[in-house]
């Protein structure tokens, strides 16, 4: 029997699936069935809607029944420590955060929720706190509304990494009939102690870390600041933090609404200046100094800076690299500066936070993107002689506490307010001359990362010609600079064009490509773990920042030549 007919055959008992089934149409149907939702190192994240390609209830007891299978083989008479479940204000995020606690509550498994959505980041801590043996949220992220998804995290409070989530990829694989998947009923869990909404204790215990990011916490508070948690899980959090930090709290009302259609915005995304529409208006009537944004998850933020004539949207490894200089220059003239300790970026990250840094004379681990690989590298730090510094990646997430092991736009947004404080108290500056502050001392680095979108069934395919091209490949310069060194994470290897010395290179396997080039200048190709789409990160430095986005935009330019002429061909 094929998933299709398996589907049709329940359709004839289930009368909303038969309904949902019918509703399709046939390209949407193909789509549906077209495969089974990938579940990877990010978990699941597709397309709400019938079908194994989709995510529905089926495909989330599907996760949970192996999450479940794995759970019991591997903590056995542990299960009672429990799962904590979390989810966002996304269309069907709570109706699958209770399918999730239905299926391991049917295995015997315990099984914490709390009363209402909350942040990523406070799922990540609530593991930890709670000691539990894993966690699951469930949420898209910044993605469109028509989107959701599920993450599961390990007893650390870390995403699973691929070592484990293969082996909970393995469990899923092997289930044959996603209908015949045992259910437990909530109020028979809760009756047999194997459901419990969590108290308010752990949030006041989550809030109580964030505060613990201030290094000044007496000081005159006054930064006038607009908030905005997209309509997410970030507006009750971000409020509690704030205002008991004594910092005015100046929301954009109409996104603290947890409206799941996210009416207000095209894309619920703080990298995106655009997300910021209503909130820079609310910023000029109120004239605010920043503007600051969370995803619906919260786990990340953005900023925009009023430099006296406009704001400015600063991007993740500019509002990093300010974290950093700010906070090891306040550290050290409180006296309080580590004297052993790491930073932790990845390998699409600015080197202007690593060069910041290593000027403190502290240790720099890029990771490969995904938090989860810094969180595991901020695990595999304790009980050695170094320090936790900062963690953070370019794509606006930041960790200056390890009470978590995810990124943390709380804590965060915290930390950037106090920062903006700071300099608006006590030197009249704003944070753009800081930054600029910063170039002069350590050079002028920019970023900027293209998205191209490969829809359809197709989609994968065509980005898999273009990786497969500048896998093999060879390029003496891109867009006139020399090329130094390729590095090929998922053949292993690294190529010194110079030498020819090819040796292997110590992180996972990855489908991912970076060139190194003259003058700390580098190129990364990979396709999007989350999203149908190919991100080319280009990084350059140079004496000044107009030079520095020339060569941007000669390699943006190259780049999307390249790839336009191999869409044309094979069209």
């Amino acid at each position: 029997m094929t998933n299709l007919e398996q589907w049709e055959k329940e359709a004839e008992v289930d009368k909303d699936l038969q309904k949902g089934l019918k509703s399709q149409s046939k390209m949407e149907r193909k789509e549906a069935f077209s495969g089974d939702l990938e579940f990877g190192t990010g978990g699941m994240r597709g397309i709400m809607g019938y079908g194994t390609n989709r995510m529905n209830i089926y495909t989330i007891h599907k996760a949970n029944y192996g999450l479940a299978k794995y759970l019991l083989k591997t903590y056995k008479s542990e299960v009672a420590r429990g799962v904590v479940i979390s989810h966002d204000n996304r269309m069907n995020s709570r109706i699958f955060a209770l399918e999730s606690a239905r299926v391991l509550g049917a295995a015997g498994i315990r099984v914490f929720m709390f009363d209402d959505l909350r942040t990523t980041p406070e799922l990540s801590f609530s593991v930890r706190y709670l000691k539990a043996i894993a966690g699951i949220m469930i949420t898209a992220s910044h993605n469109p509304a028509k989107y959701n998804g599920y993450k599961i995290y390990d007893e650390t409070g870390c995403q699973y990494t691929p070592k484990y989530a293969d082996l909970v990829t393995k469990e899923i694989e092997g289930i044959k009939d996603i209908f015949s998947i045992p259910l437990q009923d909530i109020d028979v869990m809760t009756s047999t102690g194997l459901f419990k909404i969590l108290p308010e204790e752990v949030d006041k215990a989550f809030e109580k870390e964030a505060l613990s990011v201030q290094l000044y916490p007496n000081m005159k508070k006054e930064i006038k600041f607009v908030y905005t948690p997209l309509h997410g899980t970030g507006a009750e959090m971000a409020k509690m933090i704030v205002t008991d930090a004594n910092y005015e709290f100046n929301p954009v009302k109409e996104q603290m609404i947890h409206d799941p259609l996210f009416k207000t915005v095209k894309s619920p995304n703080p990298e995106d200046p655009a997300a910021f529409t209503l909130a820079e208006a609310y910023g000029k009537k109120i004239k605010a100094d920043l503007l600051i944004a969370t995803d619906p998850d919260a786990d990340r933020v953005g900023i925009g800076v009023w430099n006296g004539e406009e704001y400015v949207y600063l991007t993740g490894n500019q509002t990093g690299a300010l974290l950093i200089y700010f906070r090891l220059k306040s550290e050290k003239a409180l006296g309080i500066l580590p004297k052993n300790g790491r930073v932790f970026n990845t390998i699409v990250t600015s080197e202007l936070g690593a060069k910041i840094a290593q000027s403190y004379g502290y240790n720099v681990t890029s990771t490969l993107t995904g938090f989860k690989y810094i969180g595991e590298q901020i695990n595999l730090l304790e009980g050695k002689d170094e320090e936790f510094i900062f963690g953070y990646e370019e794509s606006y997430g930041y960790i200056i506490k390890p009470y978590v092991r995810d990124k943390d736009s709380m804590q965060s947004l915290l930390a950037i307010v106090e920062m903006a404080n700071w300099y608006l108290v006590n030197e009249n500056r704003n944070l753009t001359q800081v930054l600029e502050e910063v170039y002069k001392i350590y050079g002028y680095y920019q970023e900027y990362t293209w998205n191209k979108y490969f829809e359809g069934l197709d989609g994968l395919e065509r980005m898999n010609t273009i990786m497969n091209f500048y896998r093999t490949a060879n390029f003496d310069e891109i867009a006139g600079i020399r090329v130094l060194v390729k590095e090929d994470y998922f053949l292993g290897q690294r190529y010194q064009l110079s030498t020819g010395l090819v040796s292997k290179l110590s992180l996972p396997e990855s489908n991912v490509i970076k060139y190194y080039l003259d003058n700390d200048c580098w190129v990364v190709i990979r396709p999007s773990g989350t999203e149908p789409k190919l991100k080319v990160y280009y990084a350059s430095k140079a004496d000044n920042l107009l030079e520095a986005r020339n060569i941007i935009r000669k390699l943006d330019q190259t780049f999307e030549e390249k790839v336009r002429e191999m869409e044309e061909t094979n069209a």
